[in-house]
């Protein structure tokens, strides 16, 4: 296969989950922002958002301190605008060019899920949304997400594409899962409570449910809603298919696969596997005693590595 072909399904996917992952901790933040300050309510989940997507520099430079943050601002921005690099609408219109590059390594249905959804993206107002707007919208964003997903998983070859679509799916699902606990971090936790002390069930619920794993989270520990359980679910537990070490476990077999397929091993495949490793032999207990916030930090740094070895290994 082109190293360019490779980059293409690799940043399409990519893409496509990124855009998810913003609609996803939007989510979030409009939860939160509908909890009761007496409930544990803060003022501060739309400037918490924009830290958690990673562009805060360029909101402040347009739009001022995330402490004055507004939810017409936050969701103009992360939704919609164009000159946001990371905004839902140009994921979608990045996703798309990508789509079109590569059109002959796609499937129809493929295709079709993302031409449908640039259309459609159209449909919503470029403007403020109302409560029930913005959940709509959040909802289109996360169903598109799932029906690539869905179509990919079903259509296309077990080749080289495959590989390179769903490591890149891996890679930012990943980074997605760490930042949107990271909201947490920012958000939640009172500034002389430790980490992993009490916090308001209705937040931590929130969290979950966010990444859909509100119901799975009680299936596994049959038991309320405790930081601790949360944070292992979504980073150690490998049932969990957004977890860190299930997008792990998926990646290194993956990268394993595009090593078999071109007869050498390399960065990538290693890095991936000393993750893996690190993240297999962790106890959630360590992650707490040493700071969530920090694991969380130091995990994207990881992360972000695994994605430039990747890159310099097969995309250019």
């Amino acid at each position: 296969m082109l190293s360019r072909t490779a980059d293409n399904l690799y940043w399409l996917a990519r893409y496509v989950e990124r855009a998810d992952c913003l609609a996803r901790i939007l989510d979030v933040a409009q939860r939160l922002a509908y909890t009761p300050v007496s409930q544990g309510g803060s003022a501060n989940e739309w400037g918490s958002a924009v830290l958690t997507a990673g562009c805060a520099d360029l909101f402040i430079k347009r739009h001022g301190p995330l402490e004055d943050a507004s939810e017409e601002n936050v969701v103009s921005f992360l939704a919609f605008a164009p000159e946001n690099p990371a905004s839902i609408r140009n994921c979608f219109e990045l996703a798309r060019t990508n789509a079109r590059s590569v059109r002959t390594a796609l499937t129809s249905e493929m295709w079709d899920v993302i031409n449908s959804a640039w259309i459609e993206l159209h449909h919503f107002p470029n403007r403020a949304m109302t409560r029930e707007e913005l959940s709509r919208f959040l909802a289109f964003v996360k169903e598109t997400s799932l029906h690539f997903d869905g179509a990919t998983f079903r259509t296309m070859l077990r080749n080289d594409g495959y590989w390179f679509a769903r490591s890149g799916v891996q890679i930012e699902r990943a980074d997605n899962t760490a930042r949107i606990l990271d909201v947490k971090y920012h958000v939640l936790l009172p500034e002389k409570e430790r980490v992993g002390g009490p916090l308001d069930y209705f937040q931590w619920s929130s969290i979950l449910r966010s990444v859909s794993a509100h119901t799975a989270f009680h299936w596994v520990y049959r038991d309320s809603v405790k930081p601790w359980l949360v944070a292992d679910l979504l980073i150690l537990n490998r049932q969990m298919p957004r977890s860190l070490a299930s997008c792990y476990d998926s990646l290194t077999r993956h990268l394993d696969e595009i090593a078999g397929a071109y007869g050498r091993q390399g960065p990538s495949q290693r890095y991936a596997r000393s993750i893996l490793a690190r993240l297999s032999n962790c106890e959630i207990e360590d992650v707490f005693q040493n700071g969530l916030h920090e694991f969380i930090t130091d995990f994207i740094g990881d992360n972000n590595k695994v994605g430039h070895a990747i890159t310099e290994q097969y995309l250019t």
